[in-house]
């Protein structure tokens, strides 16, 4: 009986198998934590051999600077679209908070709170945590700005309101590590209540809709 044949592999482009080794790393990052990325765990998870990573990112640090700034630059995709062609800026905000709020984005928020906590140690981590602040606040000012332009929103300083948004969501944030099902309703949208009364807005306005 002959035995079976080895398995052949297929060799991907650089830029391919780069993307898939940051994919495997976010995946890791997100179920498991930051420390949980090592050069050996990813190569298992891709069946590939551990030198193969390193070719790509030869310190362990690199790579898990990156899978960091890969996670959460697809969250903020997901939560809060650059491309909001067809929706309101009213609308982006509602569906921005009903993602950002509920027990659904908890993960995230452990992520964030590995990255800030390793980032005093890895000046890598350090520097994409920082780019990724940045691109979330960009981001919220945008639709912010866009919303008073159009008429919708009322304050006098976009800047300050969006600080203000995400500092009530950071520290809503803050307690994923310790639950977070036993939140009366008013704490839960702590952050949509922030949001109305900085932007004029009715209460209830940025609440999910059906």
């Amino acid at each position: 009986m002959s035995s079976p044949a080895p398995r052949k592999r297929t060799r991907k482009p650089p830029a391919a198998r780069r993307a898939e080794i940051v994919a495997a790393s976010a995946a890791v990052a997100l179920a498991d934590g930051l420390e949980c990325i090592t050069l050996r765990r990813i190569a298992d998870d891709l069946g590939v051999r551990p030198g193969l990573i390193g070719h790509y990112f030869p310190s362990v640090e690199e790579l898990v600077a990156e899978a960091f700034g890969s996670a959460a630059r697809a969250e903020l995709d997901t939560l809060l679209p650059a491309d909001r062609t067809g929706t309101t800026p009213t609308e982006a905000l509602g569906r921005f908070f009903a993602r950002a709020t509920g027990p659904a984005y908890d993960g995230v928020s452990r992520l964030w709170i590995n990255a800030r906590h390793l980032s005093r140690y890895h000046p890598a981590l350090r520097a994409r945590v920082g780019d990724q602040e940045a691109a979330w606040r960009e981001r919220l000012e945008s639709v912010i700005r866009e919303g008073v332009a159009q008429g919708e929103f009322r304050t006098d300083d976009p800047y300050v309101t969006m600080i203000q948004i995400l500092v009530v969501i950071d520290g809503l944030g803050a307690h994923a590590n310790t639950g977070t099902g036993d939140r009366p309703e008013a704490v839960t949208r702590m952050a949509q209540a922030t949001a109305e009364h900085g932007l004029g807005l009715a209460p209830g306005t940025l609440d999910p809709r059906p």
